[in-house]
């Protein structure tokens, strides 16, 4: 199968109280790669975290400033990641202590998934649904 898709160019990015713990979070419980921390002490100005089957998410500390140019409230964010082995991301996450919102169940379009909630209380779900296919231009 050749897989025609272009290389992700959508980001979800969100920001965090305490970034560096939901970075070690989502390294930890879903298995993310940190690719990139640009930071000032405890301050993310800029991460990056890849998630080994094809994209990834950007994330940074919250800024107490009324001049914010990204006011995106902490905890509020939600994201649907894709994988093959669900049973062992799953397992990792329950593993790590994530909090599970959802359990892994079968779903009524096809594949299974589960949610867990990160400390800021976002929320992840995991499943096996990749979508449907791009219409032809």
């Amino acid at each position: 199968m050749t897989d025609t898709a272009p290389p992700p160019t959508v980001w979800p990015a969100f920001r965090a109280r305490d970034a560096r713990a939901v970075i070690r979070f989502l390294v930890d419980a879903l298995g993310f790669e940190e690719t990139a921390v640009y930071a000032d002490g405890d301050v993310v100005q800029h991460a990056q975290l890849d998630w080994p089957p094809g994209g990834g998410v950007m994330l940074g500390s919250v800024r107490d400033v009324p001049d914010d140019p990204w006011p995106a409230t902490p905890g509020t964010a939600a994201a649907y990641l894709v994988t093959d082995d669900i049973a062992a991301v799953h397992a990792r996450a329950r593993a790590a202590g994530a909090e599970v919102v959802q359990q892994l169940h079968d779903t009524g379009y096809g594949g299974q998934e589960f949610a867990v909630r990160d400390p800021e209380g976002n929320r992840w779900s995991v499943g096996t649904y990749r979508g449907e296919p791009r219409r032809a231009r």
